[in-house]
């Protein structure tokens, strides 16, 4: 398990993370921060934002604590840009859209439930898709798809999906029924400027394994 380091300053490093490895620090093992120490030879190393242990793809860090204030209120901010490549089982109608659900995430289950009316704990999901091509894998239709978020929330891609009868390949918790090594979920995309120069940062990562091939 090993990350890939797209870029780096004496600020933010962005990095791929690897299936399995966690966002935030953990056991000093198999966690992107440690991972990224060992790797860089930095002392710290400050998560900004997340994703799930599942889920490979970009992701940004600071290497200060400056930098980790600076890039957290560009993401509350909604200036950071974020999109994903996912393999969904069966075909979306519409091909290209926007969802958008009141999320609720219970933590002793780890789960997230969509749900009709606002409550304590309860968030507005957004995001938007297009879908890029189609294919077949032990008879049943699959479906790449682009996917940008505008809200940031627990699981909102697979539940999203999922609810609407299109589960991501792999995502058992979520309802998939087709077994694969993980979840085809990737950071595939991320435009910000840089906290300190303001320069704009455009950085992609095309995905090779698993379902994803199929679409090669």
């Amino acid at each position: 398990m090993k990350p890939i380091i797209y870029y780096q300053d004496e600020y933010i490093i962005v990095a791929y993370k690897p299936y399995g490895a966690l966002s935030e620090e953990h056991d000093g093992k198999t966690d992107m921060p440690s991972l990224l120490k060992a790797e860089t030879g930095c002392r710290e190393i400050y998560p900004v934002h997340r994703l799930d242990r599942t889920t490979q793809g970009l992701m940004v860090y600071a290497k200060t604590p400056d930098a980790a204030k600076r890039m957290g209120e560009m993401l509350r901010n909604g200036e950071v840009e974020k999109r994903y490549l996912a393999v969904v089982e069966g075909i979306p109608s519409p091909p290209s859209g926007e969802l958008r659900d009141l999320l609720y995430f219970d933590r002793r289950r780890n789960k997230s439930f969509i749900v009709k009316r606002e409550r304590k704990g309860v968030k507005e999901a957004v995001l938007s898709y297009d879908t890029l091509a189609f294919s077949q894998t032990d008879g049943e239709d699959i479906s790449l798809l682009r996917i940008r978020l505008h809200t940031g929330r627990t699981h909102q891609i697979r539940v999203q999906f999922a609810s609407r009868k299109t589960p991501l390949a792999g995502d058992r918790r979520y309802g998939s029924r087709l077994r694969t090594d993980e979840i085809m979920l990737c950071s595939s995309y991320l435009c910000f400027k840089h906290p300190y120069t303001g320069e704009k940062m455009t950085f992609t990562y095309d995905p090779d394994n698993g379902l994803f091939r199929l679409f090669e």
